[in-house]
């Protein structure tokens, strides 16, 4: 057996979580209590009481039996299972050292202060260990800690930071909704969206008290359960003052502490239900360890904790607060891509070995193999969305989104999103929401709303009194939790005009900046914004341009890199094609099915390394073709032998080129953007302007009619219109003279004007023209 090492350590975890969670704490459950009963045989045979006392290795007298008050649960037993599951836990047999003896030297080595333990090595090992430690984790912990660090003491007798073991990966996960009281006290896993983090506290655990009168200072005096032991007299001999002592503050010892606010992700939220909420305490390293929009796996202890009736008397109430005492959160959801590492905030020592998976290099080398590839561009576009029919240049455009390009901020403070914005614009029933739901899906994080349910605060942020502080606080709208991520908008066409005039400053700068109730801020949005509309009337007419048929403000749509129409044109062949390919998706015929496509975790850890550790620049070759193409472009508009010039391209559409060329490259791991790679995306440009810009009078691609909503040769044609109908009333209406009728003068412009297709209601926006001219 081993030695009883003796049953002192520092607390933690004292603070609650209610009205008083700053100023008053609760007492520390995680000091323990524990006893010697005066006499084995009263707990019964079966009883760990009856079993021999353990005994010191040196063959000296046995050691009385000590037992967590309350519990049959003996200290000995407890810390001889988990000193030998440290010593002696293997992965695999022919391994010649444990695997946590190896993550405590990695741990001494780095001077980390915590050691991730997975539950299901323990259970493994140990089942009555592993039931002991989720039925009593505040008891077992503190034995925990005390074996580590005898043993970090054996191995290292000069390391001085505290080791922390962090259990993580319970067997069971519990839902948010599913946590009753008989769960109090207990250790339970649970799966959620970080909603709201609140600012740093610090925590007091250590004080230091300074008489008054002669100066002298005390010893540290430790926090028990949250209560301050404040001497009443000098212990100086030659003073003994009473009720002399004070505060030294920046002699104390602080640490970090947290409330974290967790929601039900949708899927776990039953039919009809609203989602529940959780709080969380966080300590230390795990201060700010999650983000508002991640998603996130927290194991921690289920705490209970009294409210009081005011914030001055010390009468509480029946009812109780719960809480959850986080002791390790990681970020989860492998259905989405993931842009940074689970627990990047918080060094962990086994950080390498169990956050990262064993064969990680030999995965990279199949990702480089499979980048090889002369057909990547185009497998990867069947391997997104492959139920949906077709659409592949819409396909690229959201492959390009995905990937996005590489940010610049330059040193005089100037900053170029790599974020691509997309807009689809089509008829009813051509698989927008569908492609929007699987973007979402797959986005490292992602927000998905409705423009009809969305308002301007619900996009931004929104001024909230805290209800556990009763401060007023900044709460985070969807782009915010978006950041670093899609942004889905649906049906953008039914939004409000306030809610759409906050996505200017988003899609550009992508900051959100609030002004409100005393709280002035920029947040981050660093957000790309992928948004579908249906045209007014439910079908696009060919004849208008999208802003006419859309009712979106040109400063708007003038933000968005691409702009697809995905319209639904009658045509044998394809109809027929597109029902074989929909009645083949509920036939489920293997023969049927998609070939030479990859599987959705390969598609996402593609994306995740893409993203994480490729940040493509710009060779020499792709930079000049880059201005060749951008000024043969702006070269389209000039017609020989005219003085028009029609604006076919913007500064906008080459920042736009360069990122799509960024993104080229990021598909094909490259660090490098080719000019094959500037090619593709002058296409996906020019694909989707001949969609959204071509003016059907002229042909021709025409930037005015996305930046103002009216084309060159309309604005032209009306100003033609309105200088004829001016010189007419002038020939017409003389001083004194006899009046004339509208009509007249609407065949007099029919006569003068044969190429002209006039109406009524022409000649009077016409004559409204000549008037405002005239004055």
């Amino acid at each position: 057996m081993v030695n009883t090492p003796p049953v002192r350590r520092t607390p933690r975890r004292n603070t609650p979580v209610g009205d008083d969670m700053i100023s008053s704490p609760t007492p520390n459950s995680h000091r323990k209590r524990f006893e010697t009963p005066p006499d084995d045989s009263s707990r019964g045979g079966n009883s760990p009481a009856s079993s021999p006392p353990a005994s010191s290795e040196g063959g000296e007298p046995y050691a009385p039996s000590m037992f967590v008050w309350g519990t049959s649960i003996s200290v000995q037993d407890v810390n001889a299972a988990f000193l030998t599951f440290l010593r002696n836990f293997r992965e695999q047999d022919n391994e010649t050292e444990g695997k946590y003896m190896k993550s405590i030297n990695l741990v001494i080595e780095m001077e980390g202060e915590s050691l991730d333990v997975d539950a299901n090595d323990i259970f493994e090992y140990d089942k009555d260990l592993y039931a002991k430690m989720v039925r009593y984790p505040l008891e077992v912990l503190a034995i925990f800690d005390i074996v580590l660090m005898d043993k970090v003491g054996q191995i290292n007798p000069y390391f001085e930071k505290h080791i922390q073991p962090r259990i993580f990966n319970l067997k069971t996960s519990t839902s948010m909704r599913n946590l009753n009281p008989s769960d109090i006290e207990k250790m339970v896993s649970l799966k959620g969206m970080v909603i709201r983090c609140s600012s740093i506290i610090p925590e007091i655990r250590e004080v230091v008290f300074r008489c008054l009168v002669c100066g002298h200072f005390s010893d540290l005096i430790v926090v028990d359960r949250g209560r301050i032991s404040e001497p009443t007299m000098c212990m100086k001999e030659e003073c003994k003052t009473k009720n002399s002592m004070t505060l030294v503050h920046n002699r104390c010892r602080f640490v970090d502490k947290q409330i974290v606010r967790v929601q039900e992700t949708p899927d776990e939220i039953p039919e009809g239900g609203t989602p529940h909420t959780v709080s969380l305490l966080m300590h230390d390293k795990l201060v700010d360890a999650a983000k508002p929009g991640d998603r996130v796996e927290i194991t921690g202890i289920y705490r209970a904790m009294t409210v009081r009736v005011g914030q001055t008397q010390r009468t509480v109430k029946s009812l109780f607060k719960t809480y959850i005492d986080c002791l390790h959160i990681k970020k989860t959801d492998k259905s989405r891509m993931n842009v940074e590492d689970p627990m990047e905030t918080e060094q962990s020592s086994t950080q390498d070995d169990q956050g990262t998976p064993m064969d990680y290099e030999e995965q990279v080398e199949k990702l480089k193999q499979l980048s090889k590839r002369p057909d990547i561009y185009d497998m990867l576009t069947r391997s997104l969305a492959p139920n949906i029919w077709e659409l592949d240049d819409v396909k690229k455009g959201l492959l390009c989104q995905l990937f996005g390009g590489s940010a610049l901020t330059m040193q005089s403070g100037a900053s170029f999103r790599g974020d691509i914005n997309i807009l689809l614009v089509g008829d009813p029933g051509t698989s927008k929401s569908q492609l929007l739901q699987y973007i979402h899906k797959l986005a490292p994080r992602g927000i998905y709303t409705s423009g009809r349910g969305s308002s301007a605060v619900g996009l931004t942020a929104y001024v909230a009194k805290d209800p556990e502080t009763g401060e007023t606080v900044l709460e985070s709208g969807a782009l915010v939790l978006s950041d670093k991520g899609i942004c889905c908008i649906d049906e953008f066409d039914k939004m409000s005009e306030n809610a759409r005039s906050m996505l200017h400053e988003v899609m550009e700068q992508q900051t959100v900046s609030i002004a409100k109730a005393g709280i002035v801020a920029s947040l981050n949005a660093r957000t790309s914004v992928l948004a579908c509309a249906n045209p007014s009337g439910s079908r696009y007419n060919p004849r208008l341009s999208v802003i006419d048929n859309i009712h979106l403000p040109p400063t708007l749509l003038s933000r968005f890199d691409l702009i697809y129409l995905i319209l639904d044109k009658a045509d044998e062949q394809t109809d027929r094609r597109l029902a074989k390919h929909i009645v083949a998706l509920h036939f489920e015929n293997p023969e049927n099915s998609e070939q030479n496509v990859i599987d959705l975790p390969t598609l996402i850890a593609y994306l995740s390394y893409a993203r994480k550790n490729i940040h493509p620049q710009l060779s020499d070759e792709a930079a000049e073709e880059l201005t060749r193409g951008y000024v043969e472009m702006r070269r389209r508009g000039n017609f020989p032998g005219s003085s028009k010039k029609v604006i076919t391209a913007t500064s906008r559409q080459i920042e736009s080129l360069i990122r799509l060329s960024e993104a080229l490259a990021r598909i094909r791991l490259s660090n490098w953007v080719t000019k094959r790679d500037v090619e593709e995306a002058f296409r996906l440009l020019e694909v989707a302007l001949q969609q959204s810009a071509t003016d059907h009078a002229t042909g021709t691609i025409d930037m005015d009619l996305i930046t103002t909503g009216v084309s060159a040769s309309e604005r032209m044609r009306r100003d033609n219109l309105v200088g004829l109908t001016r010189n007419i009333i002038m020939e017409k209406l003389q001083l004194g003279g006899p009046s004339t009728r509208m009509l007249e003068l609407l065949e007099e412009l029919k006569l003068r004007n044969n190429n002209a297709e006039l109406h009524l209601s022409d000649s009077l926006q016409l004559s409204r023209g000549v008037l405002l001219k005239a004055n």
